[in-house]
């Protein structure tokens, strides 16, 4: 998730008011190669809309919905599967970071108090953490659940926001950490307390192993997670930190920041998709059968048909 505001600098063309939001009748200019049956056909990132401040966070429900926020903007949007956008939340504590649970609430790293949410289908909110052994945290940034122990894993970096009164970390944190929250227990545990700036976050559909960003080490890593949620086995995975990252069904991971990078899971790199923006923010796979990459890059949400399909 990201660390400041950017504002693309190009230019678009076709463009359609419609119930007021910018649609983009034609795809933009920079196509992407197929490779390796990822893409599906010779084309590009498709503009949704651009009305947005920075957009980020993109999560998918079980209907194929995605939900992303505009965190300046303080807004949760909805991106329907029949291609709708509405504003889900108001108000929406910042939210960054989301993520769908197995009961249908949408976890967010609402990070204007620093805080965990879980927000109900019906937009009802429950603070799910505030603080750690006392502490505010840095500023939750992204998570991920585990498919079987519903554990929540998420990173803390350090990014000095606008709406904020503070204007430093607090020095009793000590640092910027991955956490785990176990499932039914009010204090997160230390994951990991030596990254310099972890970022990014997905795991494996099977839940066995964990994919992290150390984004200012501009380095991500593997982990294994064990019976019990501890990380074990660190391991380089690529030599590129990423914002936000996502993982499809062939285990290929999709890391962001200048467009889309993907690589398969021995962390050979497959596939670069270019996005017309300054910075990419975020990405995650949406649509009913799940084959439709959604990306939010700066002031705008983009989508691109795939041949592989996501599994969170």
């Amino acid at each position: 998730m990201s660390s400041s505001i950017f504002r693309p600098g190009f230019l678009l063309v076709g463009l359609v008011a419609t119930a007021g939001f910018t649609l983009v009748a034609s795809a933009v200019r920079a196509q992407v190669k197929p490779n390796d049956g990822l893409v599906a056909g010779e084309v590009a990132p498709k503009l949704v809309a651009q009305q947005f401040k920075f957009t980020e966070g993109p999560a998918v429900d079980k209907a194929g919905n995605v939900y992303f926020t505009d965190q300046p903007n303080d807004k949760i949007w909805k991106y329907s599967t029949d291609g709708k956008l509405s504003v889900f939340l108001e108000k929406s504590g910042r939210a960054n970071g989301l993520y769908f649970d197995k009961q249908g609430n949408l976890l967010a790293c609402a990070d204007e108090q620093n805080q965990l949410w879980s927000i109900a289908p019906d937009g009802k909110v429950t603070v799910l953490l505030q603080d750690v052994q006392g502490h505010r945290f840095n500023g939750p940034n992204d998570l991920w659940i585990h498919p079987t122990s519903q554990a929540i894993y998420f990173t803390d970096p350090y990014y000095q926001r606008d709406y904020w009164t503070r204007k430093a970390p607090d020095p009793n944190i000590g640092g910027q950490k991955l956490y785990y929250l176990p499932k039914g227990q009010k204090q997160p545990q230390v994951a990991d307390d030596q990254l310099q700036q972890p970022n990014g976050i997905i795991g494996t559909p099977d839940g066995r192993q964990l994919y992290v960003a150390d984004i200012k080490a501009n380095k991500t890593y593997r982990y294994q997670i064990g019976t019990d949620g501890k990380l074990t086995n660190r391991q380089l995975f690529v030599e590129q930190g990423s914002d936000g990252m996502t993982i499809d069904n062939q285990g290929n991971v999709y890391l962001t920041g200048k467009g889309v990078t993907i690589y398969n899971s021995a962390g050979q790199k497959i596939q670069h998709i270019p996005v017309p923006a300054e910075w990419t923010g975020n990405v995650c796979f949406g649509g009913k059968d799940r084959k439709t990459l959604f990306i939010t890059a700066s002031e705008s949400v983009f989508v691109l048909p795939m041949q592989v399909k996501g599994v969170q």
